[in-house]
């Protein structure tokens, strides 16, 4: 505390500002000899190292280096978002592996963080039967390996019945052995490129302007979703887009039309999910305890409903608690998704294990997987210390 005055006092007018070795005895910190000290000793442990590896590389006969993702893969990928066959180069198929990597993590996130609020929601209600099946939900999935939970989840898609006998909701949802079936949305028309930025630039004017004129009235944040979606569309149809729902059907001895889920993804993102949302509803359900009981009590007074009490005062000031531990929660999502090589998923480290299996270059393959891994969970980390910093009390920010 004082050391924080002192530094405050430095900056007051009528006082000299602080020289360059001011500011670096305040970035190293107390010893800074000591740390140059344990530096120095931390790189020559890792460049021997890394002469030991490249000696025995070398020895071996491998040569070291990046060059072969040029060359032809000779193995074909499961399923990916992108065009690949195994005439493609190493590159290209773990490209492929990434983007299945991201794709999991960032519907998992999505999918987890709803399911995940409801759950710590309803933890928290009166209902006894409710509370208690939640309370059982949460220590199950917390309390058993997530590697066991994925295993069940791939054994259960893969033994659900053939298509002819596809268990099946609404007419529009099928569940057979060879994938889940849901709704698929189909745009024709130009290029994404093109109308894309277009739709998400109208979309967000939308939601400011309606912000501006909603603001604190009935049904706000359901008129800034209808006018946002309004807007899109509005784009869309003006760069001559159209927008039409394809359905699954069922025909001979498949299910034919919409977006088919392969048995390994809807295994993986559904134990991912299941694991998450466990987590993430006790997170929730601590961030709305540490709440004081005095806010719902000045709610009532003024005639709130529990709905509105718990979306208008309670969860905003509860985020303050929860944001923090959700970026953890996010992060272990992205990092477990690596333990789809064991049901079959083509993910990034799967595809990285049958590169180095094929080429010879394992320091590579995982060189890769940690830089991937690091770069995700960076990224992830910085947008949520973004929001973070949005929803902190202004006493916060000044510190």
């Amino acid at each position: 505390m004082l050391s924080r005055i002192a530094s405050r006092k430095r900056y007051e007018p009528g006082f000299a500002k602080p020289g360059f070795w001011a500011f670096a005895r305040q970035w190293l910190g107390p010893s800074p000899l000591t740390q140059a000290a344990f530096l120095f000793v931390v790189l020559a442990v890792v460049l021997h190292l890394s002469n030991n590896v490249v000696e025995t590389a070398q020895r071996l006969g491998l040569k070291l280096g990046f060059a072969f993702l040029s060359q032809r893969a000779n193995f074909e990928i499961g399923e990916s978002l992108i065009a690949y066959s195994s005439s493609d180069a190493y590159g290209r198929a773990l490209l492929a592996g990434l983007l299945n990597t991201i794709n999991v993590a960032f519907f998992g996130c999505v999918i987890a963080t709803v399911c995940g609020v409801m759950l710590g929601i309803a933890r928290l209600s009166g209902n006894l039967v409710l509370a208690s099946v939640v309370r059982g939900y949460v220590e199950i999935f917390r309390n058993t390996p997530l590697l066991l939970q994925l295993f069940l989840w791939s054994a259960i898609f893969h033994n659900l019945p053939a298509p002819r006998r596809a268990i099946e909701f609404s007419g529009s949802f099928f569940l057979t052995n060879r994938g889940v079936f849901i709704p698929r949305l189909v745009l024709d028309g130009p290029s994404a490129f093109i109308w894309l930025p277009l739709a998400v630039m109208a979309a967000g004017v939308t939601v400011i302007a309606t912000r501006r004129l909603f603001f604190g009235r009935r049904f706000y944040a359901t008129r800034i979703l209808a006018f946002s979606v309004a807007a899109f569309g509005a784009a869309c149809w003006a760069t001559g887009v159209s927008i039409s729902a394809e359905l699954p059907a069922r025909g001979g001895f498949n299910v034919s039309g919409g977006l088919s889920l392969t048995p390994e993804f809807a295994g993986l993102l559904t134990g991912l999910v299941f694991n998450s949302a466990a987590t993430i509803a006790e997170i929730v359900r601590s961030g709305i305890q540490s709440v004081g009981n005095g806010q719902w009590e000045a709610a009532r007074a003024l005639g709130l409903r529990p709905g509105h009490i718990m979306r208008l005062i309670v969860l905003p000031q509860a985020l303050r608690v929860i944001t923090p531990l959700m970026t953890s929660s996010y992060l272990d999502l992205t990092k477990n998704s690596s333990l789809a090589v064991a049901i079959g998923f083509p993910d990034l480290v799967s595809v990285a294990n049958t590169t180095a299996n094929t080429t010879g270059q394992t320091l590579e393959a995982i060189t890769i997987i940690a830089v991937a891994y690091l770069t995700l969970n960076l990224a992830v980390s910085a947008l949520m210390n973004v929001y973070n910093r949005r929803i902190m009390l202004r006493e916060e920010r000044r510190r």
